[in-house]
């Protein structure tokens, strides 16, 4: 669900960002990182660890840029997941705000041991619906790199 809705451009065509961006969690607190968008996952996932869960919330460990993030968010379900290798896991799911670029989008995020992936969050095709498309071969459109003055 988008909560601030971007500019679209004329006609209403998808706004294009990278295989990879930028990303914050404002709710949690966490400073920028890169996410990868994968439109062959359907869901979006986000790496922790020390998950655990009451009837109504879910706290855990975001291990993150050499810190670890202490968090806590409502449960919204649990969900069955099958991984790449085919690997079925029931997660934990919880709605948060995830900002790309000048965009904030709200949606549900499955929270998941991504330690040997590579990234923290993964992005799939549901969780950024039909106003996107991605580019394969860029990085970092909706959040440009920095570049270093001389």
């Amino acid at each position: 669900m988008l909560t601030t809705r971007p500019k679209q451009t004329q006609d209403d065509q998808p706004i294009i960002i990278g295989w990879r961006e930028k990303v914050s969690l404002p709710q949690l607190g966490v400073g920028t990182f890169f996410a990868k968008i994968d439109t062959g996952a359907r869901s979006a996932a986000l790496h922790a660890t020390n998950i655990e869960r009451d009837d109504h919330h879910v706290t855990f460990v975001l291990p993150l840029q050499r810190r670890q993030h202490h968090c806590r968010l409502p449960l919204k379900g649990m969900r069955k997941v099958k991984s790449s290798s085919g690997h079925t896991e029931t997660r934990a799911v919880v709605e948060t705000d995830v900002k790309i670029g000048k965009l904030t989008l709200r949606m549900e995020v499955t929270l998941t041991d991504r330690t040997d992936m590579g990234v923290a969050m993964l992005l799939g095709r549901a969780s950024l619906g039909a106003r996107f498309l991605v580019h394969p071969a860029k990085t970092s459109i909706l959040s440009p790199r920095k570049r270093k003055t001389p």
